[in-house]
């Protein structure tokens, strides 16, 4: 800033704004500069999986009882001493922890209930019986 004094007006006072520019123009230069010196982080992104690649476990889990006192799940068969183990196995890792029941015409209730506890006993959260309308409708999804 320059102060100057007149003789027939005073004190005239005028901003010196050269200075001004100069720190304008050296910061503008740092900003421009510095991004460009700058190294991020690696990372390593995601990749996508195989095309070929197919979730190996059935969305449902069906647990068929056969007229002759043999198991079922999802056609592979399993005695009743390891249904308990075989289920907990396959409800490990899943989030949806639901199972369908079904039973030929020729069981009785009692057989279902005691499949249905077991299957409770296993970590099953939510139990169905399958009916025939219910396979019609699982069949044409």
């Amino acid at each position: 800033m320059g102060i100057a004094v007149g003789s027939n007006r005073g004190i005239f006072v005028e901003m010196n704004v050269v200075p001004l520019i100069d720190v304008l123009l050296v910061l503008l230069v740092i900003f421009m500069i510095i991004p460009h010196k700058q190294a991020g982080m690696m990372a390593q992104l995601p990749q996508a999986a195989e095309p070929g690649r197919v979730d190996p476990q059935p969305s449902v889990i069906v647990v068929q009882v056969l007229a002759d006192g043999s198991l079922r799940i999802n056609q592979e068969a399993v005695g009743w001493e390891a249904l308990r183990d075989r289920l907990e196995e396959i409800f490990m890792l899943r989030a949806n922890r639901t199972a369908f029941v079904r039973g030929e015409n020729e069981i009785e209730f009692q057989v279902v209930a005691r499949v249905i506890d077991v299957m409770r006993a296993a970590g099953v959260s939510s139990v169905g019986l399958m009916t025939p309308a219910l396979e019609k409708t699982a069949e044409t999804d």
